[in-house]
């Protein structure tokens, strides 16, 4: 006897929260073309392997370039108008989006070193990873610990998303910790729309606290940037969203657009596909498309704009190459 459809795709284990999120939102009409758009954080990590697909795209050798060393560098360079806010006492690093910790240990290395120059022997620093992922967290303390950086006496972590940032900052300063420099790098701040996020962390900031922020420029061809996009480790990564609610990776192909002022991430279906679950029924054509993902792109005095907007102080420092900048916040 053969299958129908329905009796297949009723086998399949179906995520709950990626299948609510594509009926919430249904879609949008693009000329005859329906346009799901479900690029959200939340769901890029909701399972161990997905986390480590995210860490092996960072990995991948034009991100290492593009963002990572880029990055680093201007850590490295300007170590010294970070650092300027930790004299002596306690302080929060607060790592958001803190990924495997990576990122945080280069930081926290070059500012232990700058500590032992200046001879400021009483300072005391607590990491604060936080991030979605249970995943992501273990991995960016252990990464921390391995380290040894002699001036982290304690460690204090949280799984959660941005939207809950301003209450995770207000439990954390308590005792000697009563300042907190919040740590948004790896072009985080891309990955959502920029007047949000800076809302949110802002609030969650008290007078004199500091924010230190890595993001991506628009200084090169809509093309250029689509190059590093049109990247099998992205698809690779993006797809476990897709086959966690049954589409085979065979059902869709993978692209990546400028569009709206930014990157869009996404899939094309190749043929007809049904999903039946929690009694409905979502149907996607031929041709229909699912956004993933997107990342913001600005040219740099945007960008400035931007944070003057939230921020009584920034320092803006830029790549040799233009297309990173690191901002140094303060409230």
């Amino acid at each position: 006897m053969v299958k129908s459809p329905e009796t297949k795709q009723s086998k399949q284990i179906i995520n709950d929260l990626i299948f609510r999120e594509l009926i919430k939102r249904g879609y949008s009409l693009e000329g005859n073309t329906r346009v799901w758009n479900i690029a959200d954080s939340k769901l890029w990590y909701l399972t161990p392997e997905q986390a480590q697909g995210y860490l092996d795209l960072e990995r991948d050798k034009g991100y290492q370039k593009n963002v990572i060393g880029n990055e680093i560098d201007l850590i490295k360079t300007n170590i010294d108008s970070i650092t300027s806010f930790i004299d002596s006492g306690s302080v929060n690093i607060i790592d958001l989006g803190c990924g495997d910790g990576k990122k945080a240990v280069i930081f926290l290395t070059k500012l232990k070193e700058k500590l032992k120059e200046k001879n400021i022997q009483d300072t005391k620093i607590r990491y604060c990873p936080i991030d979605i992922s249970n995943y992501m967290v273990e991995k960016a303390l252990t990464k921390v610990r391995e380290a040894d950086i002699e001036e982290i006496v304690t460690f204090q972590w949280n799984i959660s998303d941005f939207e809950n940032i301003e209450n995770v900052a207000s439990l954390l300063r308590h005792g000697n910790y009563k300042r907190n420099l919040f740590l948004l790098l790896g072009n985080t701040l891309g990955n959502f729309e920029i007047n949000e996020l800076l809302y949110e962390i802002r609030s969650a900031m008290k007078d004199g606290d500091i924010l230190v922020v890595g993001n991506g420029l628009d200084n090169r061809s809509s093309e250029a940037i689509l190059k590093t996009y049109n990247n099998k480790q992205i698809d690779n990564w993006l797809i476990k969203i897709l086959t966690q609610i049954g589409i085979k990776r065979e059902d869709v192909k993978y692209g990546a657009r400028f569009k709206n002022l930014r990157i869009e991430e996404y899939y094309v279906f190749l043929k007809d596909v049904q999903i039946d679950f929690l009694g409905k029924k979502l149907l996607f054509n031929k041709d229909d498309q699912i956004i993933t993902a997107v990342s913001y792109k600005y040219e740099a005095d945007e960008f400035k704009s931007f944070l003057k907007m939230y921020f009584s102080e920034s320092n803006i420092f830029i790549s040799k190459d233009k297309s990173y900048a690191l901002a140094v916040c303060k409230k």
